[in-house]
């Protein structure tokens, strides 16, 4: 009769470590703890509201301060070479980038990344043109809160000639919806 009872409590943990799949440990591992891709919602920000401040060091070393782009429209795009939608969409960044031309500025945030040569090597495969601050912990996207939730990669601002976020884009997004969305915050519209 007592081996039943252990029996039992055996089966029982058993049946509730197997529920686990290892997908979060794995994520762990990877470095991609709490990542939730956005399902691509864009939102028109009115009143539009002032991009805080960005000055951060970028992949390549050189630093990069977001006031400096005023009187251009930017298009700040959060990423990390881990995610996989990241990956989908840095080809249409550089279709938007190269039909906008240089009229538009685009910078990178770079997130979760803990060493730099993965995202390094992200940037050379997929030819991104644009400079990248390097954000390993998260903390230079903090400023953002509200406007980007720190887990919803990727995700894309644009930011009017003035500094203010005109529209928002939680998750992928496609070239031809960026400059569309380019074009409306250039029209206040």
């Amino acid at each position: 009769m007592r081996r039943r009872p252990a029996l039992l409590v055996a089966v029982l943990l058993l049946a509730l470590t197997a529920c686990s799949t290892g997908a979060d440990s794995n994520r762990e591992r990877q470095g991609q703890t709490g990542f939730v891709s956005g399902t691509g919602t864009v939102s028109v920000l009115s009143p539009r509201l002032p991009a805080p401040k960005l000055v951060g060091e970028t992949l390549d070393g050189k630093q990069l301060d977001l006031a400096d782009y005023r009187g251009k429209v930017v298009v700040l795009n959060v990423w990390g070479s881990w995610c996989k939608p990241c990956r989908h969409e840095a080809p249409e960044l550089n279709k938007a980038s190269k039909e906008l031309g240089d009229s538009v500025a685009f910078v990178g945030i770079n997130t979760r990344d803990k060493n730099p040569v993965p995202a390094r090597k992200f940037v050379q495969t997929f030819e991104v043109a644009f400079p990248s601050v390097y954000d390993p912990d998260g903390k230079l996207l903090l400023g953002f809160r509200g406007l980007i939730s720190p887990s919803a990669i990727p995700s894309t601002l644009v930011i009017d000639a003035e500094g203010n976020v005109a529209v928002r884009v939680l998750g992928e997004i496609s070239a031809n919806s960026l400059v569309d969305m380019v074009e409306k915050a250039r029209t206040n519209g």
